[in-house]
């Protein structure tokens, strides 16, 4: 990773066809670099400093910023008008805003998902994609590591998830933790939404991180996180089960320079989706981490996290 920096801008901006949502964005490194937006998990991550750090400041142009109800945007873990396609627009608002015409795309889990729908919408508008920990929100995806799947490595941990919802409701826990994620109760929606956001961080490392665990006790990150994903995953992302990989959808960005890093113990985006994208999409370059599980910060996956942004930049596109 290359040294701690702070943006040279930041502020907010308002999201697409909205009165409502307040996106927070930051840039940093060289004000004359090549342009980079990284695109956060969740969705409802939200960003960290340290995203900044998988780029040369001297090289790139680093541009980063909260989605709909995420991080530092407003109103915090707000659903309305809260869907992929509002997601793409406000990246096109951004890049407008901030004179770009052209950018490299970096995104992880959830990242890697809007990456690869912000590029089959805008395929002009994308220098290349360094994705990593492949979602492509097929239902099979869902049902791994919510329903049936992922439980069966992280059974204590899965227990602690289940313990929310009543027996008779478990046949869908997305459904389920819906239900109690817009609860009436604030205290039902916050219990619900550190139990959702624990799951997934309990389970995002080759060996279970405390740092992880304890991110997932902060009420506002929490609710968020929990909220904002449930929401997506309970419309099935906004697009049809398997558009993401669709030939006529890879058709449109087949000609874009992409490398991919997949660590080849993550149960939350499990290898198969990045072996998918690679059978239906040759050309790309991809990466398995033999000792790495999801997260974008186990050291082989970072290590080759900024390998690939430092080929994009060197290539000149």
């Amino acid at each position: 990773m290359y040294p701690p920096i702070k943006p040279y801008e930041s502020g907010f901006f308002k999201g697409a066809n909205s009165e409502n949502h307040q996106l927070y964005y930051e840039v940093s490194g060289n004000k004359q670099g090549d342009p980079v937006v990284f695109l956060h998990g969740g969705p409802g991550g939200g960003t960290d400093p340290k995203d900044r750090e998988f780029f040369n400041p001297d090289k790139y142009k680093i541009v980063l910023f909260d989605q709909r109800g995420a991080g530092k945007s407003t109103p915090s873990a707000e659903l309305e008008n809260n869907t992929t396609w509002d997601l793409v627009k406000d990246i096109e608002v951004l890049r407008q805003k901030l004179g770009v015409t052209e950018w490299h795309v970096f995104g992880g889990s959830w990242g890697s998902t809007l990456s690869l729908v912000y590029a089959q919408t805008h395929p002009d508008r994308v220098k290349s994609l360094v994705l990593r920990g492949i979602f492509t929100l097929r239902q099979s995806e869902l049902r791994f590591f919510y329903q049936d799947g992922a439980s069966h490595l992280f059974p204590e941990q899965w227990e602690e998830y289940l313990a929310p919802i009543p027996e008779s409701e478990r046949h869908d826990m997305i459904k389920a933790y819906h239900s109690r994620l817009n609860s009436s109760d604030a205290n039902i929606r916050l219990a619900a939404a550190k139990a959702w956001a624990k799951w997934e961080m309990a389970t995002s490392r080759l060996t279970v991180s405390a740092d992880a665990i304890a991110q997932a006790e902060k009420d506002d990150f929490a609710n968020a996180f929990a909220r904002i994903e449930n929401h997506y995953f309970v419309n099935e992302g906004f697009v049809r089960d398997g558009q993401l990989l669709e030939k006529q959808e890879l058709d449109k960005i087949r000609h874009i320079p992409t490398i991919v890093v997949q660590g080849r113990y993550d149960v939350v985006c499990p290898a198969t989706t990045a072996w998918a994208l690679k059978r239906a999409w040759p050309e790309i370059t991809l990466h398995i981490i033999p000792d790495a599980g999801h997260s974008s910060r186990e050291p082989g996956i970072e290590k080759k996290l900024v390998e690939a942004a430092d080929i994009m930049a060197s290539k000149g596109l």
